[in-house]
């Protein structure tokens, strides 16, 4: 039996009641509301407030910047009364959230203008609205209720934005089982799309990462008074640059909440082990700023290992919270910070290395200038605390400050297995561990449980084996031209048709050099037999040897290999750089110089993180893109992307080395990028294997099945059941199982049924098509199960009816609830459907090849074009346009790419005018004028009504058959307006939806 959204709604708020919140039933509407928080501003702020001066003060508190009223809910305001009189208020007490009034609302409603909603539970904390809890029935997806959400904050003059709601922080949906919750924020960070690249969704979790899902079980957790004021008061982070709000983590907060806990009671060090892409700047960047509050706390030095980690963490301090942390240029600038008293100096960012400079004992000024410091307490926190610790360093630091604490960070600690440093007492000779070094692990969260939260993606790992031959033993090398050749080969499938890009990690700058060249010559040969083929952007960074700037030499102390190298032979090192250098110069069109080798380094960085955007948005479509970097040691540790999806390795790598270097491929993104791709050329397993055993946490038994996803055989078995499923379903509504049988579905069940079986089925094909090691045999037997064809035709029904379905979503009435949840989904898989080669240049050319060649000749025939372009789902919104476009061209008719360009736009110009003339002959309007206003609204993107009026004007039409007229012809021009807006949101058009 369904249990209904009230029972749930009954239940919560008995548990509120326990947790000692107010219910108050008298508050239901905007009044009474009002009402309340009035009472309780001025019983905080010992002040009585004429009606006029409390009108006033919420015309000036209430707006629509969700960032804006953050900033007010949690600072001290200024307010000019009636006689002229300030007064300076607070809406919460600040210093003690737990003194403030919680109290409970159920069913509110509030109407503004435009706006008519109800909300199920509203959560006041000294009667200003902060929480809001949304419920579903149980068995509905409470994504449901996080799109209602969406919806109300999209509709012109909602109560978010003209009333006390604009102070909500979090909201919470659950349908009793599942439970989510989720920061407010403004509307360009608050849309719930399949990236979720706006709008991070959170369950809760108890300190052992073990997740507390249930409405009742969160509420004990989540929603005791003082805990709820903490998450919003301590726990939230007001990102200032972007003007965004951010929510902690779970396992960030109990980090936080470790760290200060050990410095309170001053309980030594300790260490946090969050893996790597788990948000540790941000968990270091509370730990700070809560530690700038503290007294009994000098300083605290966040302290990196490298100089574009300090810039990089010194960024995203700033981003956080804008200026709280300066750049410490040189050795004497930190020395200068370090004795400063200035609140801005309290935290410092710096490295490792300027660190150990201003404590070098040679350095008798800077010993003496910090000798005040020596008995103060200070708190050290180091990032990736596996590298930056383990050397003279820490001892000078434990030597020099007796009172400091040190804690660490990082996503690999060092281990007995991986432990490199030795430590000698009396006779006995020990491994040093993280243990060792910082007492103990204040919270864990490893790669295990990151990605059972989907944090981070599992890893895709092939172990090459040339064909015909014997994979290759552990570490053994293989030829390089062979190694080219492979990734060659298998770089369209790893990368999903380049839709990502990928690092090549070797073992040396000599063999990073043999490389570039290797490619260089095996690209000219391929063009040279393949004239189509478009040939990969290959970069490779590896630090200059001889005299650097300071800059470099700071960024090669941690680049081991790369020293030691660069000690070999550095002119001709120098020399095949700088011929790199000049490559990328003139494949760029930038001006490089190696004494600017940061320079370049930061560019090759950023063009990686540049594929993020689609090759039609940039100027040189795309070429402007990097595929490959070739690396030594950089760019393996501390560098993110989430268009990075692939790492070949030819280069010896183990435990902490191998999941540093490993991960910078798993970052999450979407469907798209299914898992990490690793393509390792030197039989590596062992090493592999051993590296998750070490690192999984507690979970080593299941760490593999875990860490890593299905092999080849298993996937495709899962393809064929889902394959079968999609058949049997089709036969159950008397349909065969080809793709045009689709078209004779009947009824919104039926196409949902469909869509949810085909998305599975695309699902699992998108994960094999970046499969780099499946055989010939496997090729095969996938195209058995499913033809490229009949993948492509089935793909078109897909969106065709996603786009049936998304229409009859927006009719009043048109779906029952439980459809209308299933349907409301389906927008968010589109991305599955959208080919990144395929584009709007890439159809013009197959188009201009189906014309150039004779019948039958060309690469692809009429009907295989028009299921191409239906297939994509980027063609949503044109491919009626294109398709018919296609179906009046001949084939060997002969026309240029350029002719078949112009003669589109021609079409598409006679299509829209005949369109035009036809609707305006049919509401008997002069085209001119119904043109005029088209132009007019799209222009600005907002429905004009007065212009409206005017078109309408002539027709000289009583106000009740105006007014049916006015509905005849926007009924009309809607699809035509949002044809031609491309998809981008027209302002005022929600009245004419039906």
């Amino acid at each position: 039996m369904r249990v209904r959204e009230s029972t749930i709604e009954q239940e919560l708020i008995e548990k509120l009641g326990e947790l000692k919140y107010t219910l108050r039933r008298d508050i239901h509407d905007r009044a009474t509301l009002e009402r309340n928080f009035r009472e309780k501003f001025e019983a905080l702020n010992r002040v009585r407030l004429t009606d006029a001066e409390f009108q006033r003060l919420l015309d000036e508190i209430v707006t629509p910047d969700v960032f804006a009223a953050a900033q007010t809910l949690r600072h001290r305001n200024a307010f000019t009364r009636d006689d002229g009189t300030p007064l300076n208020y607070s809406l919460v007490n600040t210093s003690d959230w737990c003194k403030n009034s919680f109290e409970v609302v159920s069913q509110l409603r509030v109407n503004t203008d435009y706006s008519h909603h109800r909300f199920d539970v509203l959560l006041l904390i000294n009667g200003v609205p902060a929480v809001q809890i949304e419920l579903k029935t149980l068995g509905i997806n409470p994504r449901r209720a996080i799109e209602q959400i969406v919806e109300y904050k999209n509709d012109a003059g909602n109560g978010y934005a003209r009333t006390l709601l604009c102070f909500i922080q979090l909201f919470i949906v659950s349908n009793r089982d599942a439970t989510y919750y989720f920061a407010n924020n403004n509307t360009r960070h608050f849309a719930f799309n399949a990236d979720e690249r706006f709008l991070p969704i959170y369950q809760y979790a108890a300190p052992d990462n073990s997740k507390i899902s249930g409405l009742d079980a969160f509420a004990d957790a989540f929603l005791p008074k003082c805990t709820l004021g903490q998450m919003i008061s301590r726990y939230m982070v007001l990102v200032a640059s972007e003007q965004k709000l951010l929510m902690m983590r779970p396992y960030q907060i109990y980090a936080v909440q470790n760290i200060v806990e050990c410095i309170d009671k001053n309980l030594g060090n300790g260490y946090i082990w969050h893996t790597t892409g788990s948000g540790k700047t941000l968990t270091s960047f509370k730990a700070s700023t809560l530690l700038k509050a503290n007294p009994a706390i000098e300083k605290c030095l966040f302290v990196v290992d490298r100089k574009d980690l300090d810039r990089q963490t010194r960024e995203e301090f700033n981003r956080f919270q804008e200026g709280c942390v300066e750049e410490n240029t040189n050795t004497e600038s930190l020395v200068r910070r370090l004795m400063s008293d200035d609140a801005a100096d309290k935290v410092i960012v710096t490295t490792i290395q300027k660190l150990g400079r201003a404590l070098d004992p040679a350095r008798a000024d800077y010993a003496q200038r910090l000798e005040p410091l020596r008995e103060a307490r200070i708190v050290f926190i180091f990032d990736e605390c596996h590298r930056s610790q383990f050397g003279e360093n820490h001892q000078a630091i434990k030597a020099f400050f007796p009172k400091a604490q040190l804690f660490g960070f990082t996503g690999t600690p060092i281990f007995d297995e991986n432990a490199s440093y030795k430590r000698i007492e009396g006779d006995e000779q020990t491994l040093k561990t993280t243990d060792d070094l910082f007492q103990q692990s204040l919270h864990e969260y490893t790669i295990t449980h990151a990605i059972e939260d989907r944090n981070v993606l599992k890893f895709h790992v092939e172990y090459y084996k040339p064909d015909g031959k014997l994979a290759p033993k552990p570490g053994e090398t293989l030829a390089k031209r062979a190694v080219v050749e492979a990734i060659l080969s298998k770089h369209e499938a790893a990368t999903g048709g380049r839709r990502f890009n990928a690092l090549l990690a070797t073992a040396s700058i000599n063999d990073a050099i043999e490389y570039f060249d290797l490619f260089k010559a095996a690209q000219a040969e391929k063009q040279q037999a393949e004239p189509d083929w478009q040939p990969l952007n290959i970069a490779a960074v590896f630090s200059p040897p001889g005299d650097v700037s300071a800059d470099v030499r700071q960024l090669q102390e941690d680049l081991p290999q790369e020293q030691e190298d660069n000690k070999q032979d550095p002119e001709a090192k120098k020399a095949a750089l700088k011929a790199i250098i000049a490559d990328y110069n003139a494949r760029f069109t930038t001006n490089h110089r190696i004494e600017e080798f940061d320079a370049y380094y930061q560019d090759v960085q950023q063009r990686i993180k540049d594929q993020q955007f689609p090759n039609a948005d940039l100027p040189k479509k795309g070429r402007e893109k990097l595929d490959i970097v070739i690396v030594v040691d950089m760019l393996l540790t501390g560098f993110d992307s989430k268009y990075l999806n692939t790492l070949y390795v030819d280069k010896n790598l183990k435990y902490h080395g191998l999941i540093q270097a490993f991960s910078r491929t798993n970052r999450v993104l979407n469907d798209t990028k299914p898992y990490g791709n690793i393509l390792d050329f030197r039989g590596q397993q062992a090493a592999v294997d051993a590296a998750i055993a070490l690192f999984s946490g507690a979970r080593k038994d299941q760490a593999r099945e875990i860490w890593l996803v299905d092999t080849a055989p298993v996937v495709i078995d899962k393809l064929k059941e889902a394959r079968a499923a999609l058949d049997r379903f089709l036969a159950s509504q008397g349909l065969s199982g080809k793709p045009e049988d689709i078209a004779n579905l009947k009824g919104t069940a039926a196409k949902v049924a469909f869509v949810q079986h085909f998305k599975e089925v695309q699902k699992l094909q998108t994960q094999l098509d970046q499969y780099t090691d499946l055989t010939a045999e496997q090729r095969e037997q996938i195209e058995t199960i499913l033809p490229k064809d009949e993948l492509r035709s089935f793909r078109g029904q897909y969106l065709q009816k996603a786009e049936e379905l998304r229409a009859d979503q927006k009719k009043p009435g048109g779906l029952d609830e439980t459809t209308r949840n299933e349907v409301e989904q389906l927008d968010f898989e589109f991305v599955l459907f959208a080919s990144s080669t395929i584009d709007y240049d890439y159809i013009m050319k197959l188009i201009a090849d189906y014309s150039g060649k004779a019948p039958g000749k060309a690469s692809m025939s009429r009907e295989q074009l028009i299921g191409l372009i239906a297939s994509d789902a980027k063609f949503m919104g044109e491919r009626e346009d294109i398709s018919e476009y296609v179906r009046g061209l001949k084939a060997g008719e002969g026309l240029s790419e350029d002719a078949i360009r112009a003669g589109y736009e021609q079409f598409k110009a006679d299509k829209a005018a005949q369109d035009m003339a036809a609707l305006s002959a049919r509401h008997g309007l002069p085209v001119a004028a119904v043109q005029a206003f088209v132009d007019g609204i799209l222009s600005r993107r907002i429905f004009d009504g007065e212009a409206l009026t005017e078109l309408l004007a002539p027709l000289d039409l009583g106000w009740k058959a105006r007014a049916q007229k006015e509905l005849a012809l926007m009924g009309d021009l809607l699809p035509l307006l949002k044809k031609r807006a491309g998809g981008r949101e027209i302002a005022g058009l929600k009245a004419y939806e039906v």
